[in-house]
């Protein structure tokens, strides 16, 4: 686990600082306020944040998204090419899209990316995996080198393992805005496919050989 490093605020949101030769790739930015939080175990791991790739565009993901950037005005911004739109502010659904209204904050930022990715490329060692449905361009993160699994908001673990296509009653806000839950569920079985060593969300802990807590969520979710 030591090339992730897992930072979180008041429980409820994380972001993760992923060790590369170069620095380090921070993903997600969580709530707006978490800039110093953020710099501070950079700091601690003495290594230069040199992107932030973002998973996707609610408001608890890019919050601090404008204030990190202010301040690393040299660090690459990489999103999704689909969830890029909605950091723009643009909520147009495309013509094959479900029609199904969008949820959750998405406030966009003034900051552009610099780059935007599809699956199957790399951020830093991180492979990109699209996992559409919380949102349109959400994307998930796989670090081959541990097999831990960056996944937003595919799945949360906040009161136990679950999809965002149906959350525990102790922790429902997620599933509450994702926008398209049947498009989530076929993500979230993507995901499982991986049979990932740890399931790092942005929602909840790290949990280690989460393969059968995976497979029941989306059973749950059915």
């Amino acid at each position: 686990m030591s090339d992730i490093t897992r930072i979180s605020r008041f429980g409820f949101v994380n972001c993760y600082l992923v060790r590369e030769d170069d620095g380090l790739t921070l993903v997600d930015t969580m709530i707006g306020g978490s800039a110093k939080a953020i710099q501070a175990a950079a700091a601690g791991l003495d290594a230069p944040i040199v992107r932030i790739a973002l998973t996707h565009a609610h408001t608890d993901h890019i919050g601090s998204l404008d204030a990190l950037y202010a301040l690393l005005p040299e660090a690459e911004v990489l999103i999704s090419s689909r969830d890029a739109r909605l950091l723009a502010k643009d909520r147009t659904l495309d013509p094959d899209e479900p029609q199904t209204k969008l949820r959750g904050g998405l406030p966009g930022a003034a900051t552009r990316p610099t780059r935007t990715f599809e699956e199957g490329e790399l951020v830093g060692s991180l492979q990109v995996i699209a996992t559409p449905g919380h949102t349109p361009g959400h994307v998930s993160f796989l670090d081959p080198r541990s097999n831990t699994l960056i996944c937003g908001d595919a799945f949360a673990t906040l009161g136990g393992v679950a999809t965002t296509a149906k959350g525990t009653w102790k922790f429902p806000l997620p599933a509450s805005a994702t926008w398209h839950k049947p498009t989530e569920l076929e993500s979230a079985k993507k995901l499982l496919a991986l049979n990932p060593e740890r399931l790092a969300p942005g929602h909840g802990k790290i949990v280690d050989s989460p393969t059968a807590a995976m497979a029941a969520a989306i059973a749950r979710g059915i």
